[in-house]
């Protein structure tokens, strides 16, 4: 017995028959068509259990038929699918009530398991209200990393719950922390950004939930907090592993129990704010030297998001390109665009600054260079002249003379460069670990890579043992994409 109807909507008869021919091996009854109108009729009429369909049609776009599909069949679950693979179509889908938005290419046995979870789900959730429209897409990129973090985005849209986002600096994290709030239920509500490594250590807590008047030495009058002014909204607590122990236990208690003192204060506040944190380290680190809270941890880290280097997603160079490109050109400044050679040496380079030092790149460009096209010899010496030049991939750094750098030098420049940035005092303890964990990282990254995520072969080239490499995959939060050959 077929365990459900599903309508297939797509204009590519090859696309349709392969999902005729994979969701019918499943089990399934299908009826496939080419257009919107069709797609339309069929449902109107009561067909179908469940929707597959494309967002470009001959006709009318899906995006368009979705509301009209939701008021004559609220219940009916429908799964979008589109070759465009950008944020605010993961966006659109979710809030145009769609159960679930596939980038194409698709892996057909996750759409069948996605297609088994949507019929057997329970019927009569709420779509979520429309985002603001017109606005410009605060992520760039179409790699596998980046549509995972747009699918994660989507579902999380319509809820309140807490995340926690980790990356390298320069990833993006209070974007994405921006896009939460502004595609979600709290968009009408403020956005709070705080920086604890930008506060001093003593004023955290002031900072956070504000002070009475005489609480200190020069609180002169009373002083709203951040929790106060994101009241309605969204507190970002960025670089979160920076903050004191006693703060620590200060916010500890408003996740528990949704109410906080100021300080110098007697009386509870309630508080109704979402947080999202961030941060660039590792807590679980963190919490083995006793600087960091296991209990505040966890309450942090409902729904962990990593965030991928930009040497993890090199495909996505090009459009990030051309999207700075665009903002200069609104600043003012003369849009450029780069030749083949130029963008390939972008592509190899490791971007240790990550989308943040891509940016800054571009921006020089557009600013110092008259000519429209940006040819590879130009990329080259800028590249040469970043602070923290790295290794292309599949290359060395070079230095004065043409001289390549060794591993041991470079990694004793880059500590040099590290502990230059404490002056009049010593990096927090536990400085062997994590140097180990940075290089051990790439290194695992880089062996997966040159095997094509094949963990065996990877822990052969290590040599190392292959539970031993599953154990460093995990606990690093390494990404393992395998390439098709």
């Amino acid at each position: 017995m077929p365990n459900g109807h599903i309508i297939v909507a797509d204009d590519d008869a090859a696309i349709r028959t392969v999902l005729n021919q994979a969701l019918s091996r499943a089990g399934y009854e299908v009826r496939s068509t080419g257009n919107a109108a069709t797609l339309w009729r069929w449902v109107a009429q009561g067909e179908g259990d469940l929707v597959i369909t494309d967002v470009v049609m001959p006709d009318e776009n899906a995006f368009d038929l979705l509301p009209r599909i939701k008021r004559v069949r609220p219940d009916l679950p429908i799964i979008v699918m589109s070759a465009q693979n950008t944020f605010m179509t993961a966006i659109r889908a979710s809030e145009r009530g769609a159960y679930e938005y596939l980038p194409k290419p698709f892996d057909l046995k996750e759409l069948t398991a996605i297609v088994g979870r949507a019929l057997s789900r329970p019927r009569g959730s709420a779509a979520p209200g429309a985002a603001p429209e017109n606005e410009d897409i605060p992520l760039v990129g179409r790699s596998p990393a980046m549509q995972e973090i747009y699918r994660s985005l989507a579902r999380l849209m319509p809820t309140d719950l807490t995340v926690m986002i980790t990356g390298e600096s320069g990833t993006g994290k209070e974007l994405v922390a921006r896009a939460l709030h502004d595609y979600g239920r709290r968009r009408s509500g403020p956005f709070v950004p705080v920086n604890m490594a930008a506060i001093p250590r003593d004023l955290i807590e002031s900072e956070l939930f504000g002070h009475e008047k005489g609480a200190f030495t020069g609180a002169t009058a009373r002083s709203a907090g951040r929790f106060e002014q994101a009241e309605g909204g969204t507190l970002f607590l960025d670089e979160i592993g920076d903050m004191p122990m006693e703060a620590q236990t200060r916010l500890l208690r408003v996740l528990q129990q949704g109410e906080y003192t100021t300080v110098g204060g007697r009386v509870p506040i309630k508080t109704n704010v979402r947080i999202i944190a961030a941060t660039n380290k590792d807590l679980r680190v963190s919490i083995q030297q006793g600087i960091f809270r296991e209990d505040l941890f966890f309450r942090l880290n409902v729904v962990p998001l990593r965030l991928p280097a930009l040497r993890e997603r090199s495909e996505d160079v090009p459009d990030l390109v051309r999207h700075f490109f665009v903002l200069v050109e609104r600043e003012g400044l003369t849009r450029k665009q780069l030749d083949g050679d130029a963008m390939e040496k972008l592509k190899r380079y490791r971007w240790p600054g990550n989308v943040r030092e891509l940016e800054n790149l571009v921006r020089r460009l557009a600013a110092l260079y008259p000519q429209e096209t940006i040819t590879g010899p130009v990329i080259e010496a800028e590249l040469d002249t970043l602070p923290l030049a790295a290794p292309a991939q599949g290359g060395t750094a070079r230095k004065g003379g043409g001289e390549s750098e060794g591993l041991s030098a470079a990694v004793e420049r880059h500590l040099s460069e590290y502990f230059s940035g404490y002056r009049d005092t010593l990096p927090p303890p536990g400085l062997y670990h994590r140097v180990l964990r940075e290089i051990e990282g790439p290194l695992i990254g880089a062996a997966l890579a040159a095997t094509r995520g094949n963990q065996i072969r990877a822990a052969e080239l290590l040599g190392v043992n292959r539970n031993t490499l599953r154990k460093k995959v995990r606990d690093l939060d390494l990404q393992v994409f395998r390439t098709p050959r």
